[in-house]
């Protein structure tokens, strides 16, 4: 009623002039009838209460009653939209996409009229890009922009001085907001991968309250892989005025300034900052890189004793600092589930040795996982495919005694790593065993419940049976420990697996020279946790899964993310 009375311009009443000027013209003498019926309600209270004062206060609200419950109805026939009731056509007008609504607003002066209902606008907003604030009640936006600055850009920063870094929102609008900030910009939401030369990364751009902001997310601190992810904002979009924008550049320590950017290829966008005297600190470039070690590593250059780490990481911090934030982006895509995915696809943080922590993508083609580095190093950089694993080959693994033996597993891993040779240059002969009726049963859609059958047939005296889900491994976990002599970045690591398999692991030279697949068995410990032998290097990477909710991230289809992924490959290659 509040809508309705807005439109009809009569205030916060019960009564409106739209609702009456239709009864008028409908009914015309049933007002007469009304009103002798209304006396007559009136009489039966007078009668019931027998007291000639309270008959006198009920009569004008009775009536008032009955008139606003037949102003209700409305006409008994609308012929057209513009007879429906104005909250009932905010309703509808609510429902339709944010693109149509400028189009519908040429109809005529009164759909144009109703269209400026903040309602309409607060629900596109809410729908399609999820903002959820209240433009009226919100005193600073955007993750608490207060903590964002003072915190997060300078610590040492005051209030007042905070302040007045923000933009006026108090005459803003929901249209506004969806015109000149959430539409403009829709296509640069979701995830995307920075061209940092061989490093990569993840950055994610989301609409937080007012603003939109591009988070750069950094895993946790080497080798603390259980950690939540690390975020860094650099850069965001607000509503300046009424119907001006700004973008602000977020990276360095002197708190937001001016940048740009720029969208031109589809799936692409650039960003700029125009004050990069923002980015330098009063010490030069020693404080500049203690200050990023710190951030980046969680320690001094002194705590770190391994001379080939040290190195690393003053490479890393020469290369990436030079771009001052002047970056292209190119969109990336989450994997769909499939019913037959061994697990749920999606990103990982793992231990890459003195690499530190990276970030990579698991997903599943057919019979095959596959993990693809978002963020790399010099010798496999960001984009390449660092495993490769073949469902189809489960290894049944010894006990415990045996498990401890470098040279037992590498026995078994390297028995099915010559069987998956020889059927590459021999294309033609049929594989024998379980894996062979697992690819026949499992090729066309993920694991397959015939190969996940014969491995827990092989690893449990009493099998369970399969399904096509998530649910399709083990549940019955088995012992499992680390053999002698693996180095691993993690002491602390699941002792019981669900399901292991045959894989094989990128590894490269200084500037990506001479790649080649290295053979290693991959271990299944939980829906969220796995692991990775490397046979050669004798090392031993863990992975656990990124828990973060990504808006805007996942892949339309199958052919989609794929098309994404050999993209990527060739970004770095």
């Amino acid at each position: 009623m509040a809508v309705c009375a807005r439109l009809c311009g009569v205030g916060q009443s019960r009564r409106c002039r739209r609702r009456q000027r239709h009864n008028q013209q409908d009914q015309g003498s049933d007002s007469d009838m009304d009103e002798e019926e209304g006396e007559r309600i009136v009489g039966e209270t007078q009668s019931v209460t027998g007291g000639a004062e309270n008959s006198a206060a009920a009569r004008p609200s009775v009536a008032h009653e009955a008139a606003a419950d037949s102003a209700s109805t409305g006409p008994p026939n609308p012929q057209s939209l513009l007879d429906l009731p104005p909250e009932l056509l905010v309703e509808v007008f609510s429902s339709l996409p944010g693109t149509e609504l400028p189009n519908l607003a040429l109809v005529c002066k009164k759909i144009r009229q109703i269209l400026n209902t903040e309602t309409i606008w607060r629900r596109r907003c809410t729908e399609e890009f999820g903002m959820r604030e209240d433009l009226r009640k919100m005193e600073v936006v955007g993750v608490s922009s207060r903590e964002l600055y003072a915190k997060r850009v300078n610590p040492r920063a005051k209030s007042v001085r905070f302040m007045k870094l923000l933009p006026d929102f108090e005459h803003m609008d929901y249209r506004d907001v969806y015109r000149h900030l959430l539409h403009p910009y829709r296509h640069i939401l979701g995830l995307w991968q920075p061209d940092i030369g061989p490093y990569g990364g993840l950055l994610n751009v989301v609409v937080d309250g007012l603003f939109i902001i591009g988070w750069m997310y950094l895993p946790p601190h080497d080798p603390r892989v259980e950690d939540p992810m690390r975020r860094r904002p650099l850069f965001r979009i607000h509503m300046w005025e009424s119907n001006k924008v700004a973008v602000e550049c977020m990276y360095g320590h002197k708190g937001p300034h001016k940048g740009d950017i720029q969208t031109g290829k589809k799936d692409e966008f650039s960003t700029k900052c125009n004050q990069t005297d923002h980015h330098r600190m009063p010490g030069g470039r020693q404080e500049e890189f203690r200050t990023w070690l710190e951030e980046e590593w969680g320690r001094t250059l002194e705590d770190i004793f391994h001379e080939h780490m040290q190195e690393l990481i003053l490479m890393k911090f020469i290369y990436t600092s030079q771009y001052d934030n002047c970056l292209t982006y190119r969109r990336i895509y989450l994997p769909p589930r499939m019913p037959s995915d061994l697990l749920q696809p999606g990103l990982f943080k793992g231990t890459y040795g003195s690499h530190g922590l990276e970030i990579i993508m698991l997903s599943f083609h057919g019979p095959c996982a596959r993990a693809t580095k978002l963020t790399g190093d010099p010798n496999v950089p960001a984009g390449q495919l660092t495993l490769d694993v073949d469902l189809n080959r489960p290894v049944c693994l010894p006990d415990l005694e045996h498990q401890r033996s470098m040279e037992e597993l590498s026995r078994l891993v390297l028995g099915v790593h010559e069987e998956a040779q020889r059927e590459v240059q021999n294309p033609d002969v049929a594989p024998q065993g379980a894996a062979s009726e697992g690819a026949v049963a499992g090729g066309a859609g993920g694991a397959g419940a015939a190969v996940l059958e014969s491995a827990m047939e092989a690893q449990s005296e009493s099998p369970q049976p399969a399904s096509s889900s998530s649910s399709s491994a083990p549940s019955e976990a088995q012992p499992f420990v680390l053999p002698l002599g693996v180095m691993t970045r993690n002491e602390v690591y699941p002792r019981t697996c669900k399901i292991c398999f045959y894989g094989t692991g990128l590894i490269a030279g200084h500037g990506f020279t001479s790649p080649e697949r290295t053979p290693g068995l991959f271990v299944l410990f939980d829906e969220d946790h796995f692991g990775f032998i490397w046979l050669e290097l004798k090392s031993f990477s863990l992975y656990s899964r990124l828990t973060d909710r990504l808006a805007h991230a996942y892949a339309p289809d199958m052919e989609r993310f794929e098309a994404m992924l050999r993209n990527m490959q060739s970004w770095t290659s």
